[in-house]
């Protein structure tokens, strides 16, 4: 479903992923783990059109979506959590959700909206309260729902347990865990490289903009030096 070949993105003459190839199916979460730095939110942010793409490929269902500019990559599928969740505060709940919904038709906005409050229903209780009046799980929570509206095929998801309490990760996580289920393919960043493991398929490793380590998360478990090198890595 989403194919990127090659991939070298940065800003300006800083390179700060090279040569990076790496796929996501139907159905499959795969995370990338690394230390701060290592390239992972940058290749998260070239895919949404967001960082400069120096060369490679980026591809939805075969099409070659390089080119195109972010509503194009969100029409193809795409949709992204960003790191620190950047809601609109002054807007209510339902407006930001109505935000993440502006390219799709109305019909389709207000089931996703719907859908959105089956999955958090602390939402729907809130859906009149400004959104910058929420709790930080309730924030992340908007955000990850925000990015649901469109229905992506792709859900791109930045540090999702960053400053989280650790019973609000786990509702968060499943949610992701249903969307999987449901087909949907789910690309992760995780500061928790163990949380990261334990739900992943696939797992891409980076450093210093390089991938030095990719397989599955059981080959990645059971690899005691890679886990040495990556635990603890925040």
């Amino acid at each position: 479903m989403l194919k990127v070949t090659n991939l070298s993105a940065g800003y300006g003459d800083i390179i700060a992923i090279r040569d990076f190839s790496f796929s996501v199916e139907p159905g499959q979460i795969h995370a990338f783990v690394g230390a701060n730095g290592a390239g992972k939110s940058s290749t998260l942010m070239c895919l949404m059109g967001l960082v400069e793409q120096k060369s490679g490929s980026i591809q939805m269902d075969t099409k070659d979506i390089s080119n195109e500019q972010i509503e194009g990559r969100i029409t193809a599928g795409l949709a992204i959590v960003p790191e620190g969740r950047r809601i609109f505060p002054d807007l209510s709940v339902r407006e930001n959700l109505m935000v993440g919904g502006h390219i799709v038709p109305t019909s389709v906005m207000i089931a996703g909206i719907e859908m959105v409050y089956e999955f958090f229903p602390r939402l729907s209780e809130r859906q009149t309260q400004a959104a910058g009046s929420l709790s930080g799980g309730e924030q992340q929570m908007l955000a990850l729902g925000r990015a649901l509206i469109s229905q992506p095929k792709i859900l791109i998801v930045d540090e999702l347990s960053l400053g989280l309490m650790p019973i609000i990760v786990d509702e968060c996580y499943e949610v992701l865990k249903k969307l999987k289920s449901e087909g949907i393919g789910i690309l992760l960043v995780e500061q928790n490289t163990e949380r990261a493991l334990s739900v992943a398929d696939n797992v891409s490793a980076l450093e210093a903009g390089n991938l030095f380590w990719s397989g599955t998360s059981a080959q990645a478990r059971a690899n005691k030096s890679l886990t040495e090198r990556l635990m603890g890595v925040t």
